[in-house]
C-alpha cells in the first residue's frame, strides 16, 4: 500500500525548491508526496489543522515562531534537519558606493534620498521581512524622508531589482539568504544596527507529533540528517527561476550527485 504525506510548502520560489528536495527524499522513501502551496502563516494554519503533515521549511525562532508556537496550542511538532540557515536583509547592489550607504540609517543622508529610487518593493504581508521592513520604515524615519514599502509578490519584488539593476538606478531591495538573486549579483548588505531585522534562524523540517508513526525511525533518522546551505538552495533555485530547468529534475540530479537518494 503506497504511503501518502502531505508536505506543506510555503509560496516561495526558494521554498519550492528547498521542498522539491525534501519530495525526492521522500519519494525515495517510497512515499507518494502530496505538495500543498500557500503563503508564510496559512501554511502554518494547514498544519494546526491537520491539512498537511509536514511543513517545508520553518524559519526558527526569529521568522516563524510566533506561528509554529501556535500549532503547538494543539500539536507538538518535531524538527527534522537543517535545509539552511536564512536571514532577512535589506541590501543595495554593489554599484551603490560602500562610502555613501552602507548601513539603514545612511538612507536619510540628503545625497542618497536625491538618488535612491524611494520605493522599497517587498513580498506578501505574511512574510517576516515583510514585517521586519515595515517596523524599518518606521523606526528609521524612512518614511518621513519619503521612502515608501510596498507588498506585492515575489515577481513584483524580484523584477523591481533587475530592472533597476539594468538601468544602473541605485534601489533597496528587502530580501533574504537563501535567494536566486544572490546566486547571479552582487548585493551588500546594510548594517541595521537597530536589529529589526531577526536573527540567523534555523530552516528545518516540521512534522507533527500524531504523523510520526508514518514513516520508519531509520526515516526520521534520514530526514533530521538532510543539510543543505544558503549558497546550494540559491544556486539550484537561480537554474529553475532563470534557466528555465525543471525543478524536481534540478533537485534530483543534486541528490544523486551527493549520495543522498
Amino acid at each position: 500500500m503506497t504511503k501518502v504525506i502531505r508536505l506543506g510548502v510555503t509560496d516561495l520560489s526558494f521554498h519550492h525548491t528547498t521542498a522539491s528536495l525534501v519530495a525526492n527524499v521522500l519519494k525515495s522513501m517510497d512515499f507518494e508526496v502530496e505538495r500543498h502551496y500557500a503563503p508564510h502563516q496559512e501554511n502554518f494554519e494547514n498544519l494546526k489543522a491537520g491539512s498537511v503533515d509536514m511543513l517545508s521549511s520553518a524559519w526558527l525562532p526569529s521568522s516563524h515562531g510566533v506561528y509554529k508556537a501556535d500549532v503547538e496550542k494543539v500539536e507538538p511538532l518535531i524538527e527534522l534537519g537543517l535545509h539552511y540557515e536564512p536571514y532577512a536583509l535589506w541590501g543595495v547592489p554593489d554599484y551603490v558606493p560602500k562610502e555613501a550607504v552602507s548601513e539603514v540609517a545612511d538612507l536619510l543622508k540628503p545625497d542618497v534620498v536625491a538618488n535612491m529610487n524611494s520605493n522599497i518593493q517587498g513580498i506578501n504581508p505574511g512574510a517576516g521581512i515583510t514585517r521586519f521592513s515595515i517596523q524599518m520604515m518606521n523606526d528609521y524615519g524612512l518614511s518621513d524622508a519619503g521612502y515608501e514599502f510596498f507588498t506585492g509578490t515575489e515577481d513584483d519584488c524580484f523584477g523591481a531589482f533587475e530592472r533597476a539593476v539594468e538601468k544602473k538606478e541605485w534601489v533597496i531591495v528587502p530580501l533574504w539568504k537563501p535567494q536566486f538573486l544572490h546566486y547571479r549579483y552582487d548585493i551588500r548588505e546594510l548594517k541595521d544596527p537597530k536589529g529589526l531585522l531577526g536573527i540567523v534562524d534555523r530552516a528545518v523540517l516540521l512534522l507533527r507529533e500524531d504523523k510520526k508513526k508514518l514513516f520508519t525511525p531509520e526515516e526520521i533518522k534520514t530526514l533530521d540528517t538532510l543539510r543543505f546551505s544558503n549558497d546550494i538552495i540559491a544556486e539550484l533555485d537561480y537554474k529553475v527561476c532563470r534557466e528555465g530547468k525543471n525543478r524536481d529534475e534540478v533537485t534530483r540530479q543534486w541528490l544523486v550527485e551527493k549520495g543522498l537518494i
